[in-house]
């Protein structure tokens, strides 16, 4: 546990400079295999002498200090490079933190460098990436999911404390689902975005990862709350930290979906440990309109992402990106252009808009009946690395996470156990706003 590292730290009985030499050391020994992490900061352990230096002298110092994290590469930090893992912006470097950087830099938190990703964070399996696979550090025949692929992967192979990824439609909870971790999705609006090369503006969150519920937890606390550069950002109101009394009253809504036996059983047998335990109720619960999940956020993500990428035209950013990327991200490319000619008529995106409004008035109407929607993250287990499947099956990956995106509420995916020596997780998914009561909720069902 995060907290535990801290009070070592704050107490002497681990320094600074023994915390982020391990992670630097592990990377350098590690990284070679999994590809997890593009770019170390070298400034670290410099940092690190700092730290210690202040915490010996008795000068207050942050609510993670010591702690050392990995951010996904679309999210900037100054001074290193801010690639989104494509060949379009290898040489750019970050000219300015993004707000979560400065909050957790603000708790004295250290950046041990930039994770691997699907380039532009277009895709769910970490294999896009402009400068080579990701390898899951707990299936190392499998994909590690995406696209904060190296995000899941660092935190799964213990290369950091923790790590911020970003997640348009599961691209933080897919990763932690197939690498053993916890992720998490916020409320749209709860973190700001400000600093994100966001993959599609409606929908994108920028959220944690970690080893337990509780370290992400204290990870969103920082991170979470209003800010003045970002105008979708928005304060929480209320106190919804603790599961009030509600040992006997919280009531599960299962969701009807389709995803593989073997992986439901791990997700029912865990909240059937949970209910004897706490005495919760549950029902199967059906949502109109779930199953256009992936068709209502793939016109959104494409004419979005067609428009966000104007910009990387070889004047000012980097390479022109319709001649330097791959082969998923100029799909979306052409795919939303071919939508945004289209849309005089107002054939695809309105409609997808109009979609995801009709899927978030389902889970509004759900969540008047139940405290919690619960499913596998994931509905079948990772590929093998380098095997070749369908665009069609590629994208069903996220046919379960996508619906949290749509209705903008929270979501939180937690290991449940293994198949066939694979790792699977359990999707919890809470009203919009009631980030920590979910946090506080999904403690329970860790096993």
């Amino acid at each position: 546990m995060l907290k535990e590292k801290i009070k070592q730290i704050r107490l002497g009985k681990l320094s600074v400079v023994e915390n982020i030499k391990g992670y630097l050391d592990k990377i350098s020994k590690d990284n070679k295999d999994l590809n997890c992490i593009l770019v170390v900061n070298d400034k670290a352990l410099e940092e690190a002498k700092k730290l210690d230096t202040r915490i010996k002298s008795g000068e207050k110092v942050g609510k993670l200090a010591g702690l050392g994290f990995v951010v996904k590469s679309n999210i900037n930090v100054k001074g290193l490079k801010v690639n989104c893992a494509s060949k379009t912006l290898e040489d750019y470097n970050g000219t300015y933190d993004a707000s979560v950087i400065e909050k957790l830099l603000a708790e004295d938190a250290i950046v041990l460098g930039m994770a691997n990703m699907d380039e532009f964070a277009s895709g769910g399996s970490g294999e896009t990436s402009g400068f080579g696979v990701c390898k899951n550090p707990v299936a190392k025949d499998r994909i590690p999911g995406g696209s904060s692929s190296g995000s899941a992967s660092a935190v799964a192979g213990d290369l950091c404390d923790f790590s911020l990824g970003s997640d348009t439609g599961g691209s933080i909870r897919n990763p932690a689902s197939h690498c053993g971790v916890v992720g998490m999705k916020p409320s749209y609006g709860s973190v700001s975005r400000y600093g994100l090369i966001d993959l599609s503006m409606s929908l994108d969150v920028i959220g944690p990862l970690g080893k337990s519920v509780e370290d992400v937890e204290l990870v969103y606390d920082i991170i979470k709350g209003k800010d003045k550069n970002d105008a979708t950002s928005w304060g929480e109101g209320g106190n919804n930290r603790v599961v009030k009394g509600v040992k006997n009253a919280v009531k599960i809504g299962i969701l009807n979906f389709n995803a593989e036996d073997k992986i439901w059983e791990k997700v029912l047998e865990q909240i059937e440990v949970v209910k004897r335990e706490f005495s919760f109720k549950s029902e199967k619960v059906k949502l109109n309109y779930v199953e256009l999940g992936i068709q209502t956020y793939y016109p959104i993500v494409y004419t979005e992402f067609f428009s966000g990428t104007r910009k990387f035209d070889g004047r000012k950013y980097g390479k022109k990106i319709e001649e330097s990327c791959g082969e998923e991200v100029l799909r979306r490319i052409l795919g939303g252009g071919e939508i945004s000619k289209a849309e005089y008529g107002g054939r695809y995106y309105r409609k997808a808009l109009q979609a995801k409004k009709l899927i978030e008035k389902e889970f509004e109407k759900a969540f008047k009946k139940f405290d919690v929607i619960i499913c596998p993250t994931v509905p079948k287990l990772p590929h093998k690395l380098g095997e070749k499947i369908s665009i069609e099956d590629m994208y069903d990956y996220d046919a379960m996470t996508v619906l949290a995106n749509l209705a903008e509420v929270p979501a939180i995916s937690i290991p449940c156990g293994e198949v066939d020596g694979i790792p699977v997780g359990m999707q919890l998914i809470c009203p919009r706003g009631k980030d920590n009561f979910m946090l506080e909720l999904g403690k329970r069902f860790e096993g």
